[in-house]
This record gives structure tokens, sequence and C-alpha cells, in this order.
């Protein structure tokens, strides 16, 4: 496959602008670096300077991006095996190299994109087998933490996540894989939220990122979405059979 660098997909919406550094402008009337102001002292009559608001701001336009860019990998946008550089995604978003670049190197960290040295970042291509791992490790994980919620959690804390699985059939009548994945994950991560562990929350999400699907058109979402609902009804019956089937199934049909 040709591995030179592609066109990087148009934004459907643009992040607020900063300095084409990518650091935070200061604002008006604040102290550069290396002033006493800067370093905490100040002049008679002169009050203590407040946080740089610029610097929340900066945060928020990278983990913007972080979320266009997760949106564009679900979503197909963004093609496995091609290879996508900072200055031309950021082209693109509005915005300079800096908080794409940042943003791509949390993607790596989660086994999104590998880093291609003086290119940029390559997307990485799951094929049958690694989705395969991937939903038999979710499966391994989450399995045993449903079976016993279904034991312990009273059926009416599984009712009030009803509105989430209707939710998530509602994003896959749309047809979008980056619509409807974040839906998914909002319900699982409210049902695991349930066992009170926020690692074994975190875990669980990462490895649903990474298992980005092959393929799925509108009736594969419309199918995986219904599971939820099946889902709540065998844990809030304490039906352990059904659960254990329920979840392995839905995690080997979800790549």
């Amino acid at each position: 496959m040709d591995h030179r660098e592609h066109p990087a997909p148009a934004a459907t919406a643009r992040v607020p602008a900063q300095t084409r550094t990518g650091e935070p402008a200061w604002e008006a009337g604040a102290h550069p670096a290396g002033t006493p102001a800067a370093r905490g002292e100040h002049t008679h009559g002169e009050g203590p300077l407040p946080q740089p608001r610029a610097a929340v701001q900066r945060s928020s336009v990278r983990g913007q991006i972080l979320d266009a860019l997760r949106t564009a990998l679900a979503s197909g946008e963004l093609t496995p095996g091609e290879v996508y550089s900072a200055p031309a995604l950021g082209e693109r978003f509005g915005v300079s190299a800096t908080p794409v670049r940042e943003a791509m190197q949390q993607l790596a960290l989660e086994g999104a994109v590998e880093v291609v040295p003086n290119r940029g970042f390559r997307v990485v291509r799951r094929g049958a087998r690694e989705l395969a791992e991937l939903a038999e490790v979710r499966a391994l994980i989450e399995v045993p933490v449903m079976m016993r919620l279904a034991r312990t959690v009273p059926a009416e804390r599984w009712a009030a996540l009803r509105p989430l699985a209707e939710e998530s059939v509602r994003a896959a009548a749309l047809g979008c894989r980056a619509t409807y994945a974040e839906a998914d994950r909002a319900f699982h991560r409210a049902v695991l939220a349930l066992a009170g562990n926020e690692q074994l929350v975190q875990i669980a999400e990462d490895l649903q990122r990474r298992a980005v699907p092959l393929r799925g058109g509108r009736a594969d979402l419309m199918a995986d979405a219904g599971e939820h609902a099946a889902l709540l009804d065998a844990l809030a019956a304490g039906e352990l059979d059904a659960v254990r089937r329920l979840v392995a199934g839905h995690f080997a049909t979800a790549g």
C-alpha cells in the first residue's frame, strides 16, 4: 500500500484559534515570564495575579482535537494504514500542529495510531484475529463483573439505565459508527460504574476504543444496540446464564 501522506479529512467543526506555535497567548496586561509578578511577587497596592485562563483554553483545544480525531477514526474518515501529518490535520481543524501532535500522542498510547518518524502518524489496521482477541479480553474482564452485579444490584438501578440503552438504539438508527460508538461506550461505562471500580471502567473503555470494527452498517449497529436492552432485562432479573451469554456474544459480534 502507498503510505504517502494523504490529505486530512474535512473537519466538521473548527476549534478556538490560538497562536501559530500552539502555545497560549498571554492576556493583555499579563506579565511575561521572569518578571517579579510572574514569580508570584507583587508591588504595593497590587494584588496577586489570577491563574491565566489561556492555559485552560489550550487544554480545551487539545481535548476538542482529541475528540474530533477519535470521531474520525471511528467513522472511518481516517483510513487504516494511511499516514497523516500533524500540520496537515491542524490546517483542516484550523489550529497549529501542536495540539494535533499532542492528541495524536495520546492516541498512540491508546494503540489507535503509531508514530512514523519525520512523517506523522499511521492509523493502526486491526485484522479479524486482533479484534477477536480484544473481544476475548473484554469478555474475560466484564463477564465476571456483570455476573456479580446481577446478584447484588437491585432491579430499580438497572431500570435507571434504560434511557442509555434507548439512546444507543437511536444512535444506531442514524447509521453513523462514530455516533453509535459514543452511545455504546456511555452504556457500558454506566453499567460497569455500578461495580465502584474506576480502574475497571478505564481499562474496559480503553479496550473498547481499540476494538474499532472492520465494517458495520446500520443493520449491524441496530442489532448490537438491541442487545443492550436484553442485557438490562437479564441483569434486573438476575438470570446469570443469560447475562453470561449476552455479554460474551455481544463482544464476539462487535468487531
